[in-house]
């Protein structure tokens, strides 16, 4: 009798928890849902109507298949565009990752005016975009400082946004304007690892160069996926800065995948912007998949 109740207690007791445990769930579904659905609004239900348009024909609004995508990759404007971004990605994202971590590591090893620092660095993310286009043309115009400190010092400036010399400048600009942001996550990364680790390593005879690559960066592992996929999606707002200085139809180096996108949609030509713009989130969605597979791997 007595094991019976006993049974029917623990299946009671089975119940009630796995009742509690339905109530936790539909609770964390009802708190994300107004979140999904903002997201399924504006993002999944638009791109999903991107990639219906990318094989109909804008004029007609007939089904063409594949050819949206054909027209693409035979364009010469999409060409240059993807083969400039793509060599700008290439490197902007290790320069500025690389720099990013030396400052970081730099800063937190400073007992005084490190905070300081971090804020100065942080500066340029705050200044408008259009006081950043007064300081391209500043520096970089043809008569403009950059030039008058070369001439100053017996040499010969190029013209910097009409010559090959433009895509310098991209860089530059790319990486003078998200260091700091970069710098606050390494730092984020860097602070939450334990003071210990590094103590126990110095007691076993452990230098500054083996501490840093044997504790501080394989405990960055997961900080550094973040940063390059944040550092990869913020290098397309450097569009702005080039539109505003050179317009719609840059030096060539300069010309990227939004200068494109953005002809484009002036001139109506949705069936092309459709299937370019989906064959760009497909290379960056595979991309950011395989930084998280290698990063995994490495874990």
């Amino acid at each position: 009798m007595n094991r019976s109740r006993w049974k029917d207690a623990r299946i009671l007791k089975r119940r009630a928890g796995s009742g509690k445990k339905q109530k936790t769930q539909w609770k964390g579904i009802l708190f994300i849902l107004p979140s999904f659905a903002g997201v399924c609004l504006f993002w999944l239900i638009p791109f999903g109507d991107v990639i219906r348009r990318s094989f109909y024909s804008a004029v007609s609004g007939k089904f063409t298949g594949i050819r949206n995508y054909l027209t693409v990759f035979s364009n010469s404007a999409f060409r240059l565009a993807a083969g400039n971004t793509l060599r700008f990605f290439c490197i902007c994202i290790p320069i500025l990752v690389t720099l990013s971590l030396l400052v970081a590591v730099v800063l937190t090893r400073q007992k005084r005016g490190g905070q300081m620092l971090k804020s100065m660095f942080l500066l340029p993310m705050a200044i408008p975009v259009a006081s950043v286009v007064i300081l391209w043309k500043l520096l970089f115009h043809s008569h403009g400082l950059l030039n008058h400190l070369i001439a100053l010092a017996g040499g010969r400036g190029p013209d910097w946004m009409n010559t090959g010399a433009s895509f310098a400048v991209l860089v530059v600009s790319y990486v003078w304007r998200n260091l700091g942001y970069d710098v606050v996550l390494w730092t984020a990364g860097i602070s939450g690892i334990s003071q210990a680790l590094y103590d126990a390593a110095k007691v076993d005879g452990a230098g500054e160069w083996k501490c840093f690559t044997r504790i501080t960066l394989p405990n960055l592992l997961p900080s550094l996926f973040t940063i390059v996929v944040l550092s990869l999606l913020n290098g397309f707002k450097v569009f702005r800065e080039a539109y505003l200085v050179a317009g719609d139809y840059p030096q060539e180096d300069m010309y990227l995948l939004q200068h494109l996108f953005n002809n484009w949609y002036r001139d109506l030509a949705l069936d092309k912007m459709a299937a370019a713009a989906v064959m760009t989130g497909a290379l960056i969605l595979g991309l950011i998949l395989i930084l998280k597979k290698a990063w995994e791997a490495e874990e």
